[in-house]
């Protein structure tokens, strides 16, 4: 609340803005990112998004090339991801799905001529061993889960994040409601499903005959399979 500017405690809506007050143009962007860079020390910095329109990114590729700073990551979320605080429409309706997203950041930096610089980080309804395999075949150096960790924590998504009242505790700071959530069998769920997701996507990984997730290519995952996989994540 005080980072913010608001009172304590709150008394009203926070709203997000639209926009960004420390820049309004791709070049602003890059020339913002290596500030941050600079002041923190040459710690690794970035930017997330959902991919709207393709030839915007193309214009933020363009912008690294003529300032010459390059973002260490950037996160690509899909059109499938989204918070239970999100507007319904939002999250079901606006931005480009996950596999587009990804397929399209790829390559664009690729055709630029630094892809080697940038770490691509997917995000949205990384469920399964399989989906992380498919998004490292899609260009993903890595992969973010968020729904996943909060299914095994017990979210019923009942869609009340921003509210204080969820009633799995999950998202709420209110001590009789944070009651239902048990920290020390939720822990052991929580580690025990990316034990075993990451298990499963090493075992495909083996099966592809690969050593390393590394060597995963496009042409890994596809035809009928692949077809299954995005008709399913986009549902």
């Amino acid at each position: 609340a005080e980072a913010r500017g608001l009172s304590w405690p709150p008394a009203g809506d926070c709203n997000s803005p639209p926009t960004h007050s420390a820049f309004q143009s791709p070049e602003g962007l890059m020339t913002f990112l290596g500030r941050l860079r600079e002041l923190s020390g040459g710690k690794p910095v970035g930017f997330k998004l959902c991919m709207g329109k393709p030839e915007e990114f193309a214009l933020l590729v363009r912008a690294m090339l003529s300032t010459g700073v390059v973002p260490d990551f950037i996160t690509i979320d899909g059109a499938e991801g989204g918070t239970g605080a999100a507007p319904p429409e939002f999250s079901n309706s606006v931005g480009m799905p996950l596999a587009e997203g990804l397929s399209t950041a790829h390559a664009l930096l690729l055709g630029a001529g630094i892809r080697d610089k940038v770490k691509i980080i997917a995000a949205g309804k990384v469920l399964t061993g399989f989906s992380i395999v498919r998004l490292l075949a899609l260009g993903a150096d890595t992969c973010n889960s968020a729904r996943a960790m909060l299914f095994a924590l017990g979210c019923i998504q009942s869609l009340k994040c921003n509210t204080n009242t969820c009633p799995t505790g999950i998202t709420t700071q209110d001590p009789r409601l944070m009651k239902g959530l048990h920290v020390p069998t939720k822990a052991e769920r929580v580690a025990s499903y990316q034990r075993k997701t990451v298990d499963v996507a090493l075992e495909i990984t083996g099966a592809l005959g690969y050593e390393s997730a590394a060597e995963i290519t496009g042409g890994d995952v596809g035809g009928a399979c692949g077809a299954k996989a995005s008709e399913t994540s986009t549902k």
